[in-house]
């Protein structure tokens, strides 16, 4: 591993260029070392071997999610963050086969009338603070409308709401203190929405869920209807950081916003190539080797963390023509890897494309005069493709 390219996650010019350093380093080898504190993985920067791995989890298998590990947790909490990630083989297979409708590109779509009314009050809200000057796009807009559709889709009583909004807030920011307090509130809400649900099913995602019954009787466990709900309000919150990011490309690309604004039913196609080309996931979930692999003609010995660097698998010239161009028209779906691929492709795909589509045209049909008013504000994150603030002018 010592003769690889070595990309290290803290270094400033990484952080600032996460898809530059990674592309450099693809380029020299189908390989590279990734250096994180106190951990060196193994890093997959092209697009066949990096959705090859993903795909492969007798080999590469997602191991325990981080939380198993922290002691500032309770471990009564633990049981329900326990997510579909973190599962391979049967158990997973069988998650997935009961969850699965619930999830569909129809389903999605049945929905698509909530997320538009959740949008254009978001879309108020926003009007109304840019009526006096810049306004911050992430605070008043892409922040708060994922947990908001979460609402909608497990079913949240109304007077409940604001809190998980604060909730939607502190799981956005990362995991740090606020990350933390919001776990027993949001474990709390999930019980009683799935409690509520059983009691009297309505057309929400829970009840989905609570309805869902396998050909040989098999239903979904509450613990695992909870945890459920939980990986919701993390993974959901995709919109958040595409959303944001896509609007930076789309006003730093002035003939792609010109594009859409003339034709809204780019939108599909621009949602897919925002995911390409400014997806916040830079990295896939870290995957550990089984046994003693041969990936690219290097020996991998079992129980080392396999990492598929999206950032860098999502612009390889091997896969994507011009990659190095963002072009919303592109003839078909790029083969993205924005929401992993295989066993483990993205739960909520369906639902994070359906929000970002609604939000970018309402956002553009709204505002016209939509410009930048002050400078775009990065996270460091070596893992997130990330803003932290985005002021602008409607």
């Amino acid at each position: 591993m010592s003769d690889l390219p070595e990309i290290d996650l803290t270094d400033a010019a990484v952080l600032r260029d996460p898809f530059a350093a990674h592309g450099r380093a693809r380029e020299l080898s189908p390989l590279v070392r990734l250096v994180v504190p106190g951990m060196t993985l193994w890093g997959v920067p092209r697009h066949a071997e990096a959705r090859a791995v993903l795909s492969d989890p007798a080999r590469f298998a997602l191991g325990p999610g981080t939380f198993a590990f922290r002691p500032d947790l309770p471990d009564d909490l633990k049981p329900y963050l326990r997510s579909m990630q973190e599962v391979e083989g049967p158990e997973h297979t069988r998650l997935r086969r009961l969850v699965a409708p619930a999830f569909t590109p129809r389903r999605a779509a049945e929905f698509r009338p909530r997320i538009e009314a959740i949008v254009e009050e978001l879309l108020d809200d926003l009007c109304a603070h840019a009526a006096n000057g810049p306004a911050d796009l992430i605070m008043h807009l892409t922040r708060p409308l994922p947990m908001a559709v979460i609402c909608e889709l497990v079913g949240i009583p109304w007077p409940e709401r604001p809190r998980w909004r604060e909730y939607g807030a502190a799981v956005a920011a990362g995991a740090g203190a606020a990350f933390v307090e919001a776990m027993p509130g949001i474990i709390e809400g999930a019980k009683a929405a799935v409690a509520a649900r059983r009691a009297d099913p309505r057309d929400d995602i829970v009840s989905d869920l609570v309805r869902a019954q396998d050909e040989d009787g098999d239903r979904l466990g509450d613990v695992e209807l909870v945890g459920l709900v939980w990986q919701l309000v993390l993974g959901g919150q995709t919109p958040t950081n595409l959303l944001a990011n896509g609007v930076e490309a789309l006003l730093a690309h002035p003939e792609q916003l010109a594009a859409l604004r003339s034709d809204p039913g780019l939108a599909p196609r621009a949602v897919e190539e925002l995911m390409r080309w400014c997806g916040p996931q830079l990295l896939a979930f870290p995957r550990f080797t089984t046994q003693d692999v041969e990936l690219s003609g290097v020996r991998i010995p079992r129980g080392e963390p396999v990492v598929a660097v999206i950032a860098a698998a999502n612009r390889d010239p091997r896969a994507f023509p011009d990659p190095e161009t963002f072009d919303i028209t592109r003839a078909a779906p790029a083969p993205h890897l924005g929401f992993a691929h295989g066993p483990h492709f993205c739960l909520g795909a369906a639902f994070a494309r359906v929000q970002t589509e609604v939000a970018l045209t309402a956002l553009l049909r709204r505002a016209p005069g939509l410009t930048l008013a002050g400078d775009a504000q990065r996270a460091p994150d070596g893992g997130t493709w990330r803003l932290a603030a985005l002021p602008v002018a409607l």
